[in-house]
């Protein structure tokens, strides 16, 4: 499945001593004393392509790590880095100001966090032609990986894995999720594989961009002919998926959200109750790109690389690590991951979710309610056209609330569940769940996990 891996890395127990910034003369910055373990390592998952994982032990206190489960996040973009944005602006044991985070899933499971595909965050490729183009390869390559990873952390193989993921990274996780199944199977990898959670998926592109114009429409954010202007152009999404043009439906995709943004007074499409911020000089790394991919990955990925986390990745993140090449930038490749998968932008992948299904698989779908570029409407609309034998009695059951804690008397989220599919509609959040509740985000991932 390629290359030989390097051996197994040393475990690197967290630094406890002042990292200096390099960002000014004189800053230095008190790194936060923390019980906890943690290591990281790189995988060649193939010629010239170099993953990076960052694992966190769990550190619950009345719970030794292996009475709890493994759970790897996985980033959307694609090109945004689990190691930074998942790390630290979302589930992470510290936020971006290296602070303790309150709601960090650590507290009830390790946490592996992977820049994937290769060239995202840490993770580099030495050659233009070792970018992934396709799913099947990002699900190769992190196939390579998890061997790797199990085979040399044989503390973690009867722990309980989960995949987690967001946007884009859900697509991913699919795929991931079913190949490794197949791995598992066939004793190729030693894991307890235990299912996959996918978070505001870009699971079925065309279904979000179906619904976006009906969505803002009943949200105030598109009059009579905004809605009309936007659903003419989702029907040449539509058209496009349909013949099978798929670099087509990506550029008409962009045309769809430039449309919105105009219409809805530049609305944000990860909260609607928010606005954009205007895009910054188009980076050197984009120049290359037709203007269509230019915009989208600014819009897309370029979030996820804001300066301040870019700063601490690149600075006493970078001197903690220790093993990052010279000549790597944290996100510096990046927009030629994002350029690289651009077939595979529009491509649905609800066949797979049924495979997952229908193969014994728990299959989590949760989604923010004030998302707009993977809107709950969208989501709910791809999941009727599931083929699970299961689908009918999952569609009759009603939802139950949710509170985030006993005495909270807010409702929080609904879910929906049986057997192996479960449907997690989180209230007040955007595409960003776990950053905008924290809470809920946490005890949907322990309801997952079997821990509530």
């Amino acid at each position: 499945m390629g290359v030989a891996p390097r051996s197994c890395p040393v475990p690197r127990w967290l630094l406890l001593f002042p990292l200096f910034l390099g960002l000014s003369a004189g800053a230095v910055i008190d790194w936060p004393a923390q019980e906890g373990k943690e290591t990281w390592d790189y995988v060649t998952v193939r010629k010239n392509a170099h993953m990076f994982w960052w694992l966190y032990y769990a550190t619950n206190p009345c719970k030794n790590f292996s009475q709890l489960p493994l759970v790897m996040w996985l980033q959307g973009g694609p090109g945004g880095s689990s190691t930074g944005f998942g790390n630290f602006e979302e589930i992470g044991p510290l936020d971006r100001d290296l602070k303790p985070r309150r709601t960090t899933w650590l507290q009830a499971a390790s946490l592996l966090f992977v820049d994937n595909p290769v060239g995202t965050g840490f993770s580099y490729v030495n050659t233009t032609d070792a970018y992934a183009k396709d799913l099947a390869t990002v699900a190769s390559d992190m196939l390579v990986l998890l061997k790797t990873f199990f085979n040399c952390h044989k503390e973690f193989q009867t722990v309980p894995f989960y995949i987690f993921s967001e946007s884009y990274g859900g697509k991913m996780a699919a795929g991931i999720g079913l190949e490794l199944y197949k791995a598992v199977q066939e004793g190729i990898i030693k894991c307890n594989f235990s299912g996959v959670a996918l978070g505001d998926s870009w699971i079925s592109p065309v279904d979000s961009v179906l619904s976006w114009g009906p969505y803002l429409y009943s949200m105030s954010l598109l009059d009579d002919t905004g809605l009309a202007e936007v659903s003419t152009v989702a029907e040449k999404v539509l058209d496009a998926i349909n013949s099978g043009f798929y670099k087509e439906a990506t550029q008409l995709w962009e045309e769809a959200e430039v449309i919105i943004e105009k219409n809805a007074d530049g609305v944000n499409f990860y909260n609607i109750l928010t606005k954009s911020t205007p895009n910054l000089a188009m980076e050197s790394s984009l120049e290359f790109m037709p203007n269509y991919l230019a915009r989208l990955s600014q819009r897309h990925v370029r979030h996820l690389h804001q300066d301040a986390l870019s700063q601490l990745m690149n600075g006493p993140i970078r001197k903690k690590l220790k093993i990052i090449p010279e000549d790597i930038s944290w996100g510096a490749q990046s927009s030629s991951v994002f350029i690289s998968m651009e077939e595979d932008f529009m491509k649905p992948v609800i066949s797979i979710v049924d495979e997952l299904l229908e193969a014994g698989v728990n299959v989590t779908v949760y989604n923010g309610q004030l998302d707009l570029i993977v809107d709950t409407m969208g989501q709910e609309a791809w999941l009727r056209k599931l083929k699970w034998l299961e689908m009918p009695k999952f569609n009759q059951l009603k939802w139950k609330a949710l509170h985030s804690s006993p005495k909270s008397l807010e409702t929080s989220a609904f879910v929906k569940s049986y057997k192996n599919l479960s449907f997690f509609w989180i209230l007040g959040a955007g595409h960003m769940v776990p950053a905008d509740q924290g809470d809920m985000a946490l005890k949907m991932m322990r309801l997952v996990t079997q821990q509530e």
